[in-house]
């Protein structure tokens, strides 16, 4: 997967259900996705959070994407959490170690977002290794399905796991001629108090960390089902 910035549950979903998750980050950064971005609750309605980029551009791969040096933003957003979430039940507990994972220095993007995962799984309860792509395989002229082939291959897998939103781009036959099992993640629907309010679903894990304790969120992580493709 891409590395994702405070993504939803269903990211952590996936780094739980495997014994090593692979970050792509040797490929080209993708504007208005959720690689730098995701929404959070602000007076009962979903927000979009984003970190801001130095000349963000689609031409560059994910690992040459820096952050902006001024700092302001990090102070500024933690202050919109705390208005947003300060009520919370598990602020106190959350608050802390989502900041610490905010004022991080590195400017980095992809650096900056392994290192909020690790701390982040952590936290959660996850143990899987995450390992970047720019770092391990050596086959950034790969693309799509044959860059996945390759990576499962040196890893010597013998299953695949990827979101159920990808079913389309993977071809069983391919795998299988590799001796790979393809399966697919579907998150099972979520839900939670939220200030008594009517539920907005897939928020950042921001939410769910804000609003449940780590043992409620470690059944979340359990809430899915891995389904093939046809």
């Amino acid at each position: 997967m891409q590395p994702y910035f405070f993504p939803y549950i269903g990211y952590f979903q996936l780094i739980g259900s495997v014994d090593k998750f692979v970050l792509l980050d040797d490929v080209n950064f993708i504007n208005q996705g959720w690689i730098n971005r995701n929404r959070i609750l602000i007076n009962n309605s979903d927000f979009v959070f984003t970190v801001p980029i130095n000349k963000v551009s689609q031409n560059i791969l994910i690992k040459e994407t820096f952050i902006i040096k001024d700092n302001k933003w990090k102070s500024k957003f933690l202050r919109t959490l705390e208005l947003a979430y300060k009520k919370a039940p598990s602020f106190d507990e959350a608050f802390p170690v989502i900041s610490g994972i905010i004022h991080f220095n590195e400017l980095n993007l992809s650096s900056y977002i392994y290192n909020s995962l690790t701390i982040l799984s952590a936290y959660l309860g996850i143990e899987t290794s995450i390992v970047p792509t720019s770092t391990a395989y050596n086959n950034a002229h790969l693309k799509a399905q044959d860059k996945i082939i390759d990576i499962c291959l040196q890893e010597k897998a013998e299953h695949y796991i990827n979101p159920i939103g990808g079913m389309e781009l993977y071809s069983k036959s391919e795998f299988k001629r590799r001796n790979i099992y393809l399966s697919f993640i579907k998150s099972i629907p979520i839900s939670y108090n939220q200030f008594g309010k009517e539920f907005i679903p897939w928020l950042s894990i921001i939410d769910v960390m804000m609003f449940n304790s780590r043992e409620a969120i470690s059944d979340f992580l359990k809430q899915y089902s891995l389904v093939e493709n046809e």
